[in-house]
């Protein structure tokens, strides 16, 4: 049950950082003045209006996900000992741990977000 609220939880917390990054790929797929890129851009465009934003919803957010999920990932590998048989067995044992694979995903989405986000800073 823990596992779930922390898979939860960082769906949460990085949901902002992938919405921004979405509205980034979604406005150069096309002219700004057709939909879906001009509503994307206007995505971008709060984003980039807001120096708060940067700090919090592109970089600390993403940390806390990806802190929380390395420590819960170690935390189940070393504790439960039929999660590395289950990674090793069919489909059916890996529905079992779902909201560790949600643990996973949203930390190595955190990981390049922050990536991203870190690469651009150094750049300007």
């Amino acid at each position: 049950m823990r596992t779930r609220l922390i898979a939860a939880a960082q769906l949460i917390l990085i949901f902002p950082a992938a919405l921004f990054m979405t509205a980034l790929i979604v406005r150069s797929l096309q002219p700004l003045q057709y939909e879906p890129a001009h509503s994307a851009q206007q995505v971008v465009t709060w984003y980039a209006g807001r120096m708060w934003t940067l700090w919090i919803l592109l970089l600390a957010l993403p940390i806390a996900v990806l802190v929380t999920g390395c420590a819960t990932l170690l935390r189940g590998w070393n504790r439960d000992a039929t999660l590395p048989q289950a990674l090793r067995q069919s489909l059916t044992a890996i529905r079992s741990h779902l909201a560790t694979l949600f643990v996973a995903a949203t930390t190595l989405i955190a990981a390049g977000i922050l990536a991203i986000v870190v690469l651009h800073m150094m750049a300007n």
